[in-house]
């Protein structure tokens, strides 16, 4: 199996300049310093009280110096690598590469057989991993839906079990946002990997949280992240600061909210832990001002999408970035653009980690279809961005001689020998307007095909007996 990764760009974008990005990071700077960061933990208050920041314990709030935020961000190792139990699909973080990844959590889903929506099960997200396993385009997993008919105690345990039973690629949890519980995914991980040292040295799990915007975290997030940091385990923070609302209704105010937001978070995670392993993360957007609802889609989420990852590469640590999760409540026009122009903008800056395949309705909705038609999105960026390569061999002056004015190219060497390196569409419809006029189906019947096929047909080597044991173990313990 490989994945199918973009990999060195030959396209670019400029979308803040170095002017900006100063800017941006000293008006962050005095909001963290003057206006403060809300840390409802004791344990998050006591340690940043101990690297010199101010703190409220009323309001749960700390003022930390810019300096001091500047000093811990440089603690953070700019590369490293989140490992899978198939070394071939190890994810280098360095800079060169972007990843696409599932979306999560979801509540619901759109059943591939019957065409029923229905609430999410274990189940669900065990089929949604095991055909994310199969597309290249897929690098790792979020937990793409809540397994709502396991405990609530124990449910984050339990996608994960879900996940590393079916697939070796990566998995990234979004759902395990508390001390108690992250204990046990670590062991948990620990288990897969063959003991805690092993697991630091190759981390199989990584830990997204996100923070409470405006200007503040959530207490059981940051104290899991914390745990998290001290096993080595790669920890980001999301911001999903969002115009008008929860941040200002200005692009560049939005971006100062959410920025002060994850570098406080990331600075305090290298503070407990120096050295260990942060990434950026955010999905911003705007608020809909019909209804004040989360967007998923627009101007606003592209634009964010492409500078928080300049941002990140100024604090010299990886994104990973909300890119997909489009508000269409079906695999349409809507979902299309949104998805597409997303992806396009997070990835022409090289964003290390994209999210949202397979999201409908703002990330509530699993969508087989959507799921592989965004990966035909990204199996178009993927050509795109290789770009036109020009050499020699390239130019084809020597197929050009011999074909020469009036010819054609099919039959010449050149064309076998390159024709196979032209982008060919899994699931666009080119056939003849007669054929599709017969039938009048399209992309998202043919979605919905392949899914199916994959559901019925695809069987990956099991988990080892021995660790699904240990997993059920864990998992009984956990929910003691």
């Amino acid at each position: 199996m490989t994945i199918k990764s973009i990999t060195n760009p030959k396209i670019s974008l400029n979308i803040l300049t170095d002017d900006e990005v100063r800017q941006i990071h000293t008006a962050t700077l005095d909001v963290i310093e003057n206006v403060g960061v809300r840390f409802p933990s004791p344990q998050a208050l006591d340690i940043l009280e101990a690297h010199g920041a101010t703190i409220d314990r009323v309001k749960m709030v700390a003022r930390i110096p810019g300096h001091t935020i500047e000093e811990y961000l440089a603690k953070a190792p700019p590369t490293y690598t989140l490992s899978a139990m198939d070394p071939a699909l190890d994810l280098p973080l360095d800079g060169n590469h972007s990843f696409l990844g599932t979306d999560g959590c979801g509540v619901e889903i759109i059943d591939a057989f019957s065409g029923e929506r229905r609430r999410s099960t274990k189940q669900d997200v065990s089929d949604v991993a095991r055909v994310a396993d199969y597309l290249p385009g897929i690098a790792f997993h979020w937990a793409p839906l809540s397994a709502q008919d396991c405990n609530p105690a124990s449910r984050g345990l339990h996608e994960l079990d879900a996940i590393w039973s079916v697939s070796r690629k990566h998995a990234q949890t979004e759902t395990i946002v508390e001390a108690r519980e992250m204990r046990f995914a670590i062991e948990m991980a620990a288990a897969l990997a063959g003991g805690r040292d092993e697991l630091r040295k190759r981390p199989l799990l990584s830990i997204m949280q996100c923070t409470a915007s405006p200007l503040g975290q959530d207490g059981g997030s940051i104290e899991a992240g914390l745990l998290a940091a001290e096993a080595g385990l790669p920890v980001g923070y999301m911001t999903m600061a969002s115009c008008a609302t929860t941040g200002p209704a200005t692009l560049a105010g939005n971006l100062v909210v959410g920025n002060a937001e994850v570098i406080a978070a990331l600075a305090l995670m290298e503070m407990h832990a120096p050295g260990c392993p942060v990434y950026y993360a955010a999905a911003q957007t705007a608020a809909d001002l019909r209804t004040g609802a989360y967007t998923g889609g627009g101007p606003a989420d592209f634009l964010f999408g492409a500078a928080t990852n300049v941002l990140a590469d100024f604090y010299r640590v990886p994104l990973s970035m909300g890119a997909y999760a489009t508000g269409a409540k079906q695999p349409d026009w809507q979902a299309a653009v949104d998805n597409s122009l997303s992806a396009f903008m997070a990835v022409s800056t090289l964003s290390d980690m994209l999210l949202g395949a397979g999201l409908l309705h703002g990330s509530r909705i699993f969508s087989y279809e959507q799921l592989l038609l965004d990966c035909e999105i990204w199996d178009i960026l993927h050509a795109t961005f290789q770009g036109i390569i020009v050499n020699d061999e390239t130019l084809a002056l020597e197929a050009i001689r011999q074909v020469g004015p009036s010819g054609n190219f099919l039959g010449n060497k050149h064309t076998v020998k390159h024709m196979r390196e032209l982008w060919q569409p899994s699931l666009m419809d080119r056939r003849p307007y007669e054929v599709w006029e017969q039938k009048h189906d399209g992309a998202r019947d043919f979605a919905r095909e392949k899914a199916r096929k994959i559901l019925t047909e695809y069987r990956p080597d099991p988990l080892d007996p021995r660790l699904k044991a240990e997993f059920q173990r864990i998992i009984a313990e956990a929910e003691k």
